[in-house]
């Protein structure tokens, strides 16, 4: 067959990048052809999404692509989940787009859960309770700017905004849909009826459509720079695609973790869990693709090693981070441990001030040099993913004998080894472009070239790994850090 080239755009919220994928009807293959900084923008106080700035380098990295195939058959893009864009009736933004960690939304689930309870929501929804959920951001948006969601035409989640610039579709993709807390999994319908409840409107939002849906065809003024391709839903939540490009068989007993600035950790189901005891545990049921549940947990991630090292190279100190990834070595395991889930850690100024408060409010001595911040972060993660996977585990029936650690995260060896650890199971490593490489599978189920999960995850698995087995005599010191670090977290 000839060969179809696909262009997966893949949006974190540190960077983007651009990667022309080539598939000759076995084998992936995948080229990054452009690489951008994602820098928020504050302003009054606020933090936003810098949209056309991405837009710009976004068409960029699509002409190179281009200019490289000859031919693009289809464009997809995937993002991080909850923000979004309101659009007027010719699809132009009313205001730049807020990015999640803007402190607008604090206090909010208070204030909500006044107007729907609780367990409410979570019956209706499925979806873990954070501040930065959607529903949380459409409820401060209201109060804050009064009338413009109702202005709207339409409510569009980052990549759907993009999907929209590109080639007029103005839908959702079920995937990052599930995560706004707006969705019924069960009825596969917006919750309407509870956004009424809370005096939200609700005429702005789309029609939902699955991952692997072709959109349409570029529009025309853009047809002198990408040719005719077609625009393809992949699954549109980064974590969706990363998961929809795990190298396995079908078969279940493995978990996964989705590692970047933050960590998915979870299973994958065929149903959701939307019990009182999930509820306790919030935990959240996500769409994955071809009708499956993404069951996990948001952990705060390789966030508050980022803002470790942004904030020492704010003060003079650049830390290259391979380097100091090797001097973890040198300082002594479990000699402060932190909860990483901790409110204080999501956006604060200073994040080895944070932490060294952390420590000092739970008797812990504070840290000083960059290694010892790095090797508390880590390990701290590591006990964090393992009390989340015992709970999981306990709330699905799922045994769970192996972990894929899946995207940039799988670059840390230590981090990996001490799961391995930690767990006693293996933890394959890899693919580090899980997310772009799963973009570019479902786009390829929309061009028709791929049609089952099966599938999917058959050309998935033809792709590089690294294994890490337990070993069985660190997982006493493990237990024992364990039990420490259960006093910190509350799952």
């Amino acid at each position: 067959m000839a060969t179809r080239n696909v262009a997966a755009v893949d949006l974190g919220a540190e960077s983007g990048r651009v990667i022309l994928a080539r598939f000759d009807g076995q084998h992936l293959s995948l080229e990054e052809v452009h690489r951008f900084p994602n820098r928020p923008v504050t302003l009054h106080g606020h933090r936003f999404w810098n949209m056309l700035g991405l837009w710009d380098e976004i068409l960029a990295g699509l002409r190179k692509a281009r200019k490289l195939a000859g031919t693009l058959e289809s464009i997809g893009v995937d993002s991080w989940a909850v923000d979004y864009g309101l659009v007027d009736a010719h699809g132009l933004l009313l205001s730049q787009p807020f990015q999640y960690r803007d402190r607008r939304t604090d206090g909010v689930m208070e204030q909500v859960f006044a107007r729907v309870p609780r367990d409410v929501l979570y019956k209706r929804t499925g979806i873990q309770f954070l501040p930065i959920n959607t529903l949380f951001q459409l409820y401060a948006h209201e109060q804050m700017q009064p009338g413009e969601l109702a202005h709207a035409e339409r409510l569009l989640l980052i990549p759907d905004l993009l999907h929209s610039w590109l080639c007029g579709s103005r839908t959702s993709e079920l995937t990052n849909a599930s995560t706004t807390q707006c969705w019924d999994p069960i009825a596969r319908a917006w919750v309407t009826d509870l956004l009424d409840r809370l005096e939200i409107p609700t005429s702005m939002l789309p029609a939902v459509v699955e991952a692997g849906t072709a959109l349409g065809e570029v529009l025309p003024e853009w047809r002198s720079d990408l040719g005719t391709a077609r625009v393809v839903a992949p699954a549109t939540h980064d974590t969706g695609s990363a998961i929809a490009a795990t190298p396995v068989s079908l078969s279940g007993g493995w978990g996964y973790i989705s590692s970047g600035t933050w960590s998915l950790v979870g299973v994958e189901l065929q149903e959701p869990v939307m019990t009182r005891e999930a509820l306790s545990a919030n935990c959240t049921n996500e769409g994955g693709v071809f009708d499956t549940t993404r069951f996990l947990k948001n952990v705060m991630g390789l966030w508050l090693l980022q803002e470790c090292q942004r904030r020492w190279a704010r003060d003079g100190h650049v830390t290259d981070y391979d380097m100091l990834l090797a001097d973890v070595d040198a300082v002594r395991p479990f000699a402060a441990l932190i909860d990483p889930d901790d409110a204080h850690f999501l956006a604060p100024e200073d994040m080895p001030a944070a932490i060294n408060m952390y420590l000092l409010e739970h008797g812990q001595a504070p840290l000083q040099e960059p290694a010892a911040f790095a090797r508390c972060i880590m390990e701290s993660l590591v006990l964090r993913y393992r009390e989340v996977f015992e709970r999981i585990s306990g709330l699905t029936g799922v045994v769970i004998n192996r972990v894929h650690v899946l995207g940039g995260g799988a670059r840390n060896t230590r981090l990996n080894q001490w799961l391995a650890d930690a767990l006693d199971v293996e933890v394959i490593a890899g693919p580090y472009e899980a997310t772009a490489r799963g973009n570019a599978l479902m786009q390829l189920v929309g061009l028709g070239e791929l049609r089952s999960l099966e599938e999917v995850r058959a050309i998935a698995q033809h792709t590089p790994t690294q294994v890490f087995a337990p070993r069985t005599a660190q997982l006493a010191a493990w237990n024992e850090a364990a039990q420490r670090f259960s006093a910190l977290a509350l799952i």
